[in-house]
């Protein structure tokens, strides 16, 4: 397997390196790679040599300088793979580093003179680039970016990708010149002044960043341009946040530049401000007062309800240029209750020497405790008049009772007119019968007032008295 044999070194003593004496060497391969990424070098061979050992090796090619061969496909940061069927077999050099660039040969072992083929590897740094294009642009709007290369790239692939990472930019193109357009990315490629041009539409705060221009070599490294894009918000004079109580009003201020003191004024409200709907012009509640001594107007809302929380926005350009709106987010609160408890009573008001009853008015009381005057009051009067009617209802049960009993004892035994009186004055001026007089002229005392108006047909209490003692005297 060695390149020179004793009898080759007798033969040819002149030749100071060996491969440079191989005469049946077939090209060169270029091949490159970036660090810390791999390589692969595929090798082609003619018919007849599928069955034969291969080998990728570097410098000399001496027994040390075989890197990896076909019979130990595995060594290192080396593997080897041969496809018999298409005549090429294919060395893999993983994790690359800059001390791996150099020449290499691709090996076929056979008796006598092996065949070789010689191999560049170039390895660049996996990084772009020392100078960088800065790019700014709008949201929402379009940014376009040029990208030019030499005339010998003419017909070579173009593409673009995200990053600053050569060696993964062409698996990760965005788009290429085979594939020159994808959702917001459009490439065109303009042979003859040598550039390809990459436009961005609709630009969104997600396209800030790093992208590079790469050009396919057919050998080589590819060549790359940096760009770097920064999105400036598509965004307002101010953007505020405004809070209002339900029932009350409120007012937006919405600022505006001097320059569009003659353009008509809006506020609208949506989630987007290409979709919001004009307010002032449909609610009769939106109303506008421009200022044009302070360059803002003015929008108050008068009866602020709950479904007018939401996103605002108010300017004074329709074409929506950028800085020349305000974005107000509004929220809405319901007012706080300032009564702890609400109770329903029947409310007695005075006017004048007038009193009305105003049934299921609310009372909202200051306290825990409520306390109600006139239904205690009510309630009292109502209780002293049921007492007043038991008591004089019970007085005349006991006189009509007093009266039937006097009947019963007119039936038994007629007396007379003079015996009553005697008797009267008897049961009342009998020591033994002090008790019951006494008796008798209290109930008289306590009720006399009540009674009169009951009894106006009796001139004298004293009867009482006589039908007690008569009635005792029977007995």
């Amino acid at each position: 397997m060695r390149m020179w044999s004793l009898q080759t070194q007798l033969l040819l003593p002149l030749c100071a390196v060996a491969l440079s004496c191989v005469s049946d060497a077939a090209g060169l391969i270029h091949v490159s790679g970036y660090e810390g990424g791999q390589v692969e070098v595929s090798c082609p061979y003619s018919e007849g040599y599928g069955s034969y050992e291969k080998y990728l090796c570097k410098n000399d090619c001496g027994d040390d300088d075989v890197l990896i061969k076909t019979t130990e496909p595995n060594k290192n940061k080396y593997s080897i793979h041969d496809d018999n069927q298409q005549r090429v077999f294919t060395a893999t050099i993983s994790d690359l580093s800059r001390t791996d660039a150099g020449k290499y040969w691709c090996g076929v072992t056979r008796t006598g003179k092996d065949i070789y083929t010689e191999v560049d590897l170039v390895v660049g740094q996996d990084s772009c680039c020392e100078r960088s294009t800065k790019i700014r642009s709008d949201e929402e709007s379009s940014v376009s970016f040029s990208c030019p290369y030499e005339s010998e790239h003419q017909n070579n692939l173009k593409y673009i990708c995200r990053g600053n990472q050569p060696s993964t930019c062409l698996a990760n193109a965005i788009v290429t010149s085979e594939k020159h357009e994808t959702g917001q990315f459009r490439l065109t490629d303009d042979k003859v002044s040598r550039k390809f041009t990459i436009t961005i539409t609709g630009l969104t705060q997600n396209n800030i960043g790093s992208y590079l221009c790469g050009i396919h070599g057919n050998t080589g490294l590819d060549v790359f341009s940096a760009f770097e894009l920064e999105v400036k918000e598509w965004c307002c004079v101010r953007s505020n946040k405004l809070s209002g109580i339900v029932g009350r009003p409120v007012t937006v201020q919405c600022p505006y530049p001097p320059k569009h003191r003659g353009n008509r004024k809006f506020l609208c409200k949506g989630d987007h401000r290409n979709s919001c709907t004009d307010m002032v012009t449909r609610q009769s509640r939106f109303t506008l007062q421009d200022d044009v001594s302070s360059s803002s107007f003015l929008v108050i809302i008068t009866e602020l309800k709950a479904e007018d929380a939401g996103t605002y926005w108010c300017g004074s350009d329709s074409q929506w240029s950028v800085g020349d709106y305000t974005k107000i987010q509004l929220s809405v609160v319901f007012p706080q209750q300032t009564s702890t408890e609400i109770s329903t009573v029947t409310v007695v008001e005075h006017v004048g020497s007038q009193s009305t009853l105003i049934p299921g008015k609310q009372i909202k009381a200051i306290s825990h405790f409520v306390v109600f005057i006139v239904p205690a009051v009510l309630l009292t009067l109502t209780f002293a008049l049921v007492m007043v009617y038991k008591y004089k209802c019970n007085k005349v049960q006991g006189a009509g009772a007093n009266r039937n009993r006097n009947k019963a004892a007119e039936t038994e035994e007629v007396i007379g007119v003079g015996d009553i009186y005697e008797n009267q004055d008897i049961a009342c001026s009998k020591p033994g019968s002090s008790k019951q007089k006494s008796a008798c002229q209290h109930d008289d005392d306590a009720s006399e007032t009540q009674e009169e108006s009951v009894y106006q047909n009796y001139t004298t209490e004293d009867i009482y008295c006589n039908q007690i003692q008569i009635e005792t005297n029977r007995r």
